[in-house]
């Protein structure tokens, strides 16, 4: 088979598969704590969950990327916290 005959061949037509997110619910961030990770891009915050079962439940959470405090994150699971940062490194 030659470069036109490969050409010439309609395309066949990919299914789109339907997109399916997990539930989430919204905490507001409350306190920024510090920044913690091997090269300090992480940074732990104290935020209320707002809506659902632990609502008005305060957790500690690590975020990745720019934040601050009144952000909303949306959390997939409430039930998990970070471990505490060590404020006291020498």
């Amino acid at each position: 088979m030659d470069d036109k005959q490969k050409r010439g061949k309609p395309q066949q037509e990919t299914k789109k598969a339907a997109v399916h997110f997990t539930h989430a619910v919204p905490a507001k961030v409350e306190e920024v704590i510090g920044r913690t990770g091997t090269r300090g891009d992480v940074i732990q915050v104290r935020c209320k969950v707002q809506e659902g079962r632990d609502q008005d439940k305060v957790l500690r959470r690590n975020v990745k990327g720019p934040i601050r405090i009144g952000d909303i994150l949306m959390l997939r699971e409430t039930e998990i916290e970070a471990q505490k940062l060590n404020q006291n490194r020498k």
